[in-house]
């Protein structure tokens, strides 16, 4: 458990790079949705759902992570999902996010990928609008599907080029190496579109060279078992390719029993690019804040390694430079306090 958040934590600019949307999904707004919706869930109540956030592994966790999703079928429960995520980021101070969606999870259960996309991008943009959060989507392909579904997905995704900045690959790591979706991620790059991956999660240092060798990703998501790899440390530091490293997360899903032994700091003082983000974390215990803030409780964090990580954010995001500059502005109008 992560002790109270410190305001001057919770006051600091942020940027999130590495968010699942369905993964915000909170059981009050789950069961909400199902009502709407004509739906029932397996659990009498939302405290009775939120003790099933126990996980043993990533597989624990995509069980019930896709049984959650069941509840979305309209464009205004898609909108409703985003706003209610912007909302917790604007009380976090969260000045801009580039956050996952997975179409793959709702076209295979019959929702159209308009309502997905329309219904999302709605809700960034009245994000924008309401709170000044700037925000960049990403769309990703589920790696424990063949590689022709992810065509299927991609030609879905053609008239909304506009709407989209990267494609990206999440889901089941194991077994399902990058190189499964070589050709979808060339195809995704001839369109215009950047790309991210998950890599080194709960597989191996391979994971993460084939990830940006094949795949030329422009972030590796996760990426921790890159301390299994001395060259590859080594490479990270010298390219500055940016890892969205989610603390919380990496513990709930047990790739380190305790915060204490997460690599996080040891990557930033060795001059890796890592960025501070909280995956889905309706599940996973907490947002920005609380990642944050556990890395203050458990590795003694200081207030100057705090502002690198959003600095690193900032750097590794895909704002325009104008964006950039006025994100780097407010981080550097903050003031540092006497403790984290």
């Amino acid at each position: 458990m992560t002790a109270a958040p410190s305001a001057w934590l919770n006051a600091l600019p942020k940027v999130e790079l590495h968010l699942h949307l369905e993964g915000s999904l909170e059981p009050e707004l789950m069961f909400t949705l199902a009502k709407r919706n004509g739906l029932s869930l397996p659990y009498d109540s939302v405290e009775a759902l939120r003790s099933a956030y126990q996980f043993g592994s990533l597989q624990d966790f995509l069980d019930l992570y896709y049984q959650g999703a069941e509840v979305l079928r309209t464009e205004a429960d898609f909108h409703d999902l985003t706003m209610a995520y912007l909302q917790r980021c604007h009380a976090q101070n969260v000045m801009h996010v580039e956050p996952f969606f997975d179409p793959q999870t709702h076209t295979d259960r019959g929702i159209a990928f308009p309502v997905i996309i329309n219904g999302i991008c709605s809700g960034l943009t009245e994000g924008f609008e309401r709170y000044g959060i700037s925000s960049h989507l990403i769309l990703c392909f589920l790696r424990h599907l063949d590689e022709a579904v992810a065509f299927e997905t991609l030609a879905q995704a053609e008239p909304y080029l506009d709407r989209l900045v990267a494609v990206g690959l999440d889901s089941s790591e194991h077994g399902h190496p990058p190189e499964k979706f070589s050709r979808v991620f060339a195809k995704a790059r001839e369109m215009g579109l950047r790309t991210v991956a998950h890599a080194g999660e709960e597989g191996p240092p391979e994971y993460i060279w084939t990830a940006i060798k094949d795949l030329q990703v422009s972030r590796v998501d996760h990426g921790v078992q890159a301390t299994e790899d001395e060259s590859l440390l080594a490479y990270l530091a010298e390219t500055q390719i940016p890892l969205t490293v989610c603390p919380l997360s990496n513990t709930r899903l047990c790739v380190y029993d305790r915060m204490q032994d997460h690599p996080i700091l040891r990557l930033l003082d060795q001059g890796l690019c890592v960025t501070v983000n909280s995956d889905d974390p309706a599940y996973f215990g907490g947002y920005m804040t609380e990642n944050f803030q556990a890395l203050a409780d458990a590795l003694k964090m200081t207030a100057e390694q705090a502002i690198a990580l959003s600095d690193h954010a900032i750097t590794a995001s895909f704002a325009c430079e104008q964006r950039k500059h006025q994100m780097r502005e407010r981080l550097n109008a903050v003031s540092l306090p006497t403790s984290t």
